[in-house]
C-alpha cells in the first residue's frame, strides 16, 4: 500500500476517534444550525460562484495573454471552471483528476496537452504564491496577538516553507530542457511500470514516450517564454489573491451567520493547512480529514469546539452541495457534446 492509503487510512481512524469524544459538542453543533442567521448564510451561495469564477480565470487569463481563447466566451470559461471543481471533488485524487480532466477540455478549445497543463502548473504556481503572500500577512497578525498559541505560529511557518520549496522546485525542473526530458522519461517508466503491475501484465504501457516528450517540450517552452515576460504572471496572481480570500471567506461568512466574529487570519491559516491535508488524502474533496484538521486547528486557537464544528461543517456542505450540483450539469453537457468517453 502507498503512503497516502496508509495516511487516508490513520486519517479516518483519527476522525473516528475525534468523532466519539465529540459526541456531546456535535450535538450542540446541530443545536447551533437552527439558529444560523439566513439572511448572511445566502452570500455563500454568490461568493462561490465568484470563487469558481476566480480559480478559472487564474488559468484562463494567462491563455488568453498568450493569444489563445479569446474566441471563446466568458459563459462557456465559467462552465469549464465548474467542470473541473466537479470532478476534484468527486474524484478522490489529490487535485490529479481535475487536471486531467481540464487538459482534455481545454483540448477541445483548441489548447494543445503541454500548454493547458502549464496553463494549470502557472494556476497553482500563483495560487500558492498569493497564498503564501496572504499568510505572512495572517502569521504577523498572529504573531502580534499574544494569546494566539504558538504551535498556530509554527504552522504557519510551516506553510510558508513548504509552499515555497514547491515553487522553487518546479522552477529547477522547467527551467532546463535536459532535466525536463529527464523527468519525462521517469514518469514514462513509472507510469507504465505500474499499469504492467495492475494489469498484472496484460497491458505493456498506457504512455507513449514520444508524446511524453512533446508533452514535456511544451511545458518547457512556455516556461521560458514566462521566464521572459513575467508579465504574464501578473493577471493569475491577482486572481489567486481574489480566489483565496474568498475561500477562505466562505467559512467566515458562516461563523457570523452562527453570531461568531472569528479572526480572518486564524480562519487563513486553518483552511490553508487543511487544504494542503487535503491533496494527501483519497477522499472526494478530501472530506473527513479537511473537517478534522480544521475544527482542531481553531479549537486550539481558542474557538469553542462546538461553534467550530457548526461553522466549519455548513460551510462544507453547502459548498460541496452546489459543486457538485452545477458542476455536474455543466460536465454532463461536455461529455454529451465530445463524446460519452471519460477522459
Amino acid at each position: 500500500m502507498s503512503f497516502r492509503a496508509w495516511l487516508s487510512i490513520v486519517t479516518f481512524i483519527l476522525l473516528g476517534v475525534i468523532l466519539f469524544f465529540a459526541r456531546h459538542e456535535l450535538e450542540r453543533a446541530w443545536e447551533l444550525l437552527f439558529q444560523v442567521n439566513l439572511w448572511l448564510l445566502f452570500l455563500l451561495i454568490p461568493a462561490q460562484i465568484l470563487l469558481y469564477y476566480a480559480g478559472g480565470e487564474m488559468i484562463f487569463s494567462y491563455l488568453r495573454d498568450k493569444g489563445r481563447m479569446k474566441a471563446v466566451s466568458r459563459a462557456e470559461l465559467g462552465q469549464v471552471a465548474l467542470e473541473g471543481n466537479f470532478v476534484n471533488h468527486v474524484l478522490p485524487s489529490g487535485g490529479v483528476s481535475g487536471v486531467s480532466y481540464l487538459t482534455w477540455r481545454l483540448g477541445h478549445l483548441g489548447i494543445s496537452h503541454g500548454r493547458a497543463t502549464m496553463a494549470q502548473v502557472v494556476r497553482y504556481a500563483m495560487g500558492f504564491v498569493s497564498f503564501s503572500v496572504l499568510l505572512v500577512f495572517a502569521l504577523f497578525m498572529v504573531t502580534i496577538d499574544g494569546n494566539i498559541n504558538r504551535l498556530i505560529i509554527l504552522v504557519s511557518a510551516l506553510l510558508i516553507g513548504g509552499m515555497s520549496s514547491t515553487i522553487i522546485g518546479a522552477i529547477f525542473l522547467f527551467s532546463s530542457k535536459r532535466r525536463t526530458e529527464v523527468f519525462g522519461v521517469w514518469i514514462t517508466k513509472k507510469l507504465n511500470g505500474i499499469t504492467r503491475v495492475v494489469t498484472f501484465g496484460k497491458k505493456r504501457r498506457i504512455v507513449k514516450p514520444k508524446k511524453v516528450t512533446g508533452f514535456m517540450d511544451d511545458m518547457h517552452h512556455d516556461f521560458l517564454e514566462l521566464r521572459h515576460d513575467k508579465k504574464l504572471l501578473i493577471k493569475p496572481f491577482l486572481w489567486g489573491i481574489l480566489y483565496t480570500i474568498l475561500d477562505a471567506g466562505l467559512f467566515l461568512i458562516s461563523f457570523l451567520a452562527l453570531g461568531e466574529v472569528v479572526n480572518p487570519a486564524l480562519i487563513l491559516i486553518a483552511y490553508g493547512a487543511a487544504s494542503l491535508a487535503g491533496f494527501f488524502v483519497l477522499t472526494p474533496g478530501g472530506a473527513g480529514a479537511y473537517e478534522a484538521i480544521m475544527v482542531a486547528f481553531l479549537a486550539i486557537a481558542g474557538l469553542t469546539q462546538s461553534v467550530a464544528i457548526a461553522g466549519i461543517l455548513l460551510t462544507r456542505v453547502i459548498l460541496l452541495l452546489g459543486t457538485i450540483i452545477f458542476g455536474y450539469i455543466f460536465y454532463q453537457r461536455a461529455l454529451i457534446k465530445y463524446g460519452k468517453h471519460k477522459p
